[in-house]
């Protein structure tokens, strides 16, 4: 059974930031900032690539209110929302989140950074991603 489907059947106990008919926010257990968030669509879907549209815009929804929430309340300076679909994206749970993460300097504890590839021909990206 998926960890997740627990946690919104009430299995499992959560610290509820947010919810609807459609979605549930818990506070992270592992906190990597003060108000990391996970919202999460109460239909299970294993990832983005699965979650049917409407799942996906509630979920976005969701965690928009939630950076308002970190913003207004906790008085973060910015939010990073971020969705890990696959393994190889870092996914540790199948079941489509997006984590709200409070930022509140450059110091915390997350860092995420875009390091330069090689140089690509974009003309060819754009044929194969379309297919």
């Amino acid at each position: 059974m998926c960890i997740f489907c627990d946690i919104i059947d009430h299995k499992i106990p959560s610290r509820v930031v947010y919810e609807n008919d459609d979605v549930l926010a818990i506070l992270d257990i592992s906190q990597v900032t003060y108000g990391h968030t996970i919202v999460m669509p109460k239909k299970h879907f294993r990832n983005i690539l699965e979650a049917d549209d409407k799942s996906v815009s509630e979920c976005i929804k969701a965690a928009r209110i939630v950076s308002g929430m970190a913003v207004n309340n906790c008085h973060a300076k910015g939010v990073n929302v971020l969705n890990n679909c696959g393994e190889t994206a870092g996914q540790t749970v199948d079941h489509l989140h997006f984590h709200v993460i409070p930022r509140y300097g450059r110091n915390d504890s997350i860092h995420i950074s875009f390091n330069p590839s090689e140089k690509q021909d974009l003309d060819a990206v754009l044929a194969m991603l379309k297919g």
